[in-house]
């Protein structure tokens, strides 16, 4: 009991010793070297591993986190346990909200040459100057004037007569004539009003020394018929006799005499119509021969409408035209050859 007392009064009578001072914390951004902490006294602490900045947890844990780390049995705070394993940090989700665009920056004096040169040249009246540019307009509009006028001098002198033509008619014909004279009418103010069909009839010499005279063929009929009801009409049947006949009434006066030098050539491009088509009707029969024919025309008004008074003669006239002899003349079948290898 005394030497406990002793002890105790020994230890109750002796001067307290002064606990040492705990060492000052390392700075938050002050990164902690791992040889002074190998050096140090106190057991490594798990929580007390750096997050890989240097920084330890320390600061932010409490003091008795220390004590409960180290007890036997518990497990550290803050690792992962052994059965399950450790996840990759997922990306943060991105904001659903659209970004703020950024600024674009400025180009530079290199992108703003390379664009330039990327772009195609001017070309035309855009790559002139502006000088040049005047002159071009103004030949531009001086062209299209002088268009536009040459066309209304062509339609005024084709057009029918009215109060504009009348007015300014020597105008019109010193305009047009004589490089742009149109021998034609626009719209046609006389269209025909007269059915004109061309006949024709022939001498034949027969075989036995004899002469015989046909009936009229009516040409311009045949032509007629040949037209009807077919989509696709011959040109040769359309306008053959009828051009012909044309040519020789405008080359031969009322008395049938011819008033020029195309009178002749009038006369024989009819007579050869005339024998090719005879051929084609085999009007001189076997071993005949057409000696001379005979042309008419026989000329009806074509009937005005109901709603219109005019009254006009129904009674056809007739222009005869004289005997033409048919030089060289060959049977008829000779001719009829002749037309189809023609």
């Amino acid at each position: 009991m005394d030497a406990y007392d002793q002890g105790a009064g020994a230890d109750r009578t002796r001067a307290p010793q002064p606990e040492p001072e705990p060492e000052p914390a390392p700075e938050p951004d002050e990164p902690i070297d791992p040889i002074d902490r190998a050096d140090s006294a106190d057991p490594i602490d798990p929580s007390d591993v750096t997050d890989g900045t240097g920084r330890a947890d320390r600061a932010d844990r409490p003091e008795g986190s220390r004590e409960a780390a180290a007890a036997p049995g518990a497990e550290p705070s803050g690792w992962p346990r052994p059965s399950q394993p450790s996840q990759p940090p997922q990306s943060p989700r991105p904001s659903q909200s659209c970004p703020s665009p950024s600024p674009s920056p400025s180009p530079s004096p290199q992108a703003s040459q390379a664009s330039q040169s990327s772009q195609p040249p001017l070309s035309g009246v855009a790559a002139l100057s502006l000088r040049y540019q005047l002159v071009a307009a103004l030949a531009l509009a001086v062209v299209a004037v002088t268009v536009c006028t040459h066309l209304g001098m062509v339609f005024l002198h084709v057009a029918p007569s009215n109060t504009l033509s009348k007015q300014h008619g020597k105008a019109v014909d010193d305009w047009v004539y004589p490089e742009f004279e149109q021998n034609w009418k626009l719209f046609a103010p006389n269209p025909l009003q007269q059915n004109i069909a061309v006949q024709v009839r022939a001498d034949i010499g027969t075989a036995d020394g004899g002469v015989r005279t046909t009936g009229w063929y009516d040409l311009s009929a045949e032509d007629g018929r040949a037209i009807d009801g077919n989509p696709l009409p011959s040109h040769t049947d359309q306008n053959e006799l009828r051009r012909a006949w044309d040519f020789f009434v405008s080359t031969h006066d009322t008395d049938n005499r011819p008033n020029g030098q195309r009178g002749a050539l009038s006369q024989t491009y009819l007579t050869r119509i005339v024998l090719l088509r005879l051929a084609r009707e085999d009007a001189a029969g076997d071993g005949g021969t057409v000696q001379r024919v005979q042309l008419r025309s026989r000329t009806t008004n074509v009937p005005p409408p109901r709603w219109s008074g005019e009254k006009v003669s129904d009674q056809p006239t007739y222009r005869v035209l004289p005997w033409w002899p048919v030089p060289d003349a060959r049977p008829a079948r000779d001719a009829k050859t002749a037309g189809a290898v023609q």
